[in-house]
């Protein structure tokens, strides 16, 4: 599967895109996903485009699917890969009939994995293309408990900053990930690396999840509108501080290969940073509906799945088998499905979107019959691919291709 630039945007008439899908997989039973390669193509190259000439890092958890992974590192400006586990790093890095191997890969979280440290540890191959996750002491303990200095090769090891925002007015504001939060904590921490035998380290990494993961333009709500781009701008500007000067002071210790940061919705702001040599970024090539309100990019909709009609327990309703793909995060109505088409039909409040059965009411629900398509977006971007065997890729109106998931390749990593 090849990405070139598209030359048309259909998914700005939904009247035409939605309903072209469907007739392109016509022959399908849901449920099924369809990756639309206009749509990814252009998701991808808008990347590229916000990026600036900063290499982007594609986020594995984001996407899940490895041909559309190898598709992407094949366009210039994409590099590398930020996994989510080692065992999916591992096999990654390792050429096989799921695909070839990618020479560079990241694993974005610590891991306990000691059969997977310790096939690390004993592949020259592997230990030169794949980089673990630290920031702790403890971290290091654990490797050299699942395998010792003396019986492996030389650890790549990246050290992640906490790039949270402890703000005065409004508290911590992120994620909770590492404890590494000063520039002297950096330091410290770098200083141990390096004087410990059976480590190398190689680069450094924080997520922002304040600025890249917050709505900035929610519908109807202008005043969150405001605070939420007041908290991105003021977040941005301390951590560029603050990284720059935890990276220079790294710097004076260890000869860092790369410094990642950043994610889909703060590309701007993290390449606007000396301090950063990548970014790492992926949900924005599948444009889930979390990023609909983003007021300085537009992904288009370019991953769905279809449910079927299957009864209709009234007139005015209509139920879909399926349905309940509930995204991580807290509990709350925008993290279920988003019905994309067709338009008109919103799930019953006392309800939701059900694990076997979705009831849908609105407009358009007295027009569907039994067997009739309703196609859904996934909040987040990734997690679809847990849901299912294959994606059809679909362009021009047609079924071109169809790409297995992590879950097809009979690999569940999590």
């Amino acid at each position: 599967m090849q990405l070139s630039r598209a030359s048309q945007t259909p998914w700005s008439t939904p009247e035409r895109y939605w309903p072209e899908l469907s007739d392109a997989t016509a022959h399908l039973d849901p449920p099924y996903g369809v990756i639309s390669l206009d749509a990814l193509a252009h998701n991808a190259f808008d990347m590229l485009d916000r990026a600036q000439g900063t290499p982007i890092r594609v986020a594995s958890k984001s996407v899940r699917v490895r041909g559309v992974i190898d598709a992407v590192l094949a366009l210039p400006g994409y590099a590398g890969v930020l996994a989510y586990t080692l065992p999916e790093a591992l096999w990654l890095a390792t050429a096989s009939a799921d695909g070839p191997a990618i020479d560079d890969v990241v694993v974005a979280y610590p891991t306990a994995d000691r059969a997977a440290l310790r096939r690390l540890g004993t592949s020259p191959e592997l230990a030169g293309r794949v980089t673990i996750m630290v920031d702790s002491v403890a971290q290091l303990d654990f490797v050299d408990a699942a395998i010792a200095p003396a019986q492996r090769e030389s650890i790549r090891v990246c050290l992640e900053l906490d790039a949270s925002w402890d703000s005065k007015l409004l508290g911590h504001l992120g994620v909770r990930r590492s404890p590494v939060h000063s520039v002297a904590d950096a330091r410290a921490i770098a200083e141990t690396i390096v004087a410990r035998s059976g480590f190398t380290l190689v680069g450094m990494m924080g997520y922002e999840a304040q600025i890249a993961g917050l709505v900035n333009r929610p519908p109807g709500n202008p005043p969150r509108a405001a605070l939420v781009k007041w908290i991105q701008k003021r977040s941005a500007a301390e951590l560029a501080e603050r990284r720059g000067l935890a990276v220079a002071s790294v710097r004076q210790v260890a000869d860092l290969e790369f410094v990642n940061g950043g994610g889909t919705g703060s590309i701007e702001s993290t390449v606007a940073e000396e301090a950063v040599t990548e970014v790492a970024a992926g949900s924005g090539l599948f444009g889930p509906h979390l990023f609909d309100n983003y007021a300085h990019f537009h992904p288009a909709p370019a991953a769905a799945f279809a449910l079927s009609v299957v009864r209709k327990p009234t007139p005015d309703l209509a139920v879909l088998l399926g349905g309940g793909w509930i995204a991580s995060g807290p509990t709350a109505a925008n993290r279920t499905p988003k019905i994309a088409w067709p338009e008109g039909l919103a799930m019953l409040p006392r309800e939701g979107a059900g694990e076997v059965q979705s009831p849908v009411s609105g407009p358009a629900a007295p027009g569907l019959t039994v067997g009739d398509r309703v196609w859904l977006r996934h909040t987040k971007a990734g997690e679809i691919s847990e849901h299912l065997d294959e994606f059809a890729i679909v362009s021009g109106g047609a079924v071109v291709d169809t790409l297995p998931t992590y879950r097809g390749q009979g690999r569940v990593f999590l």
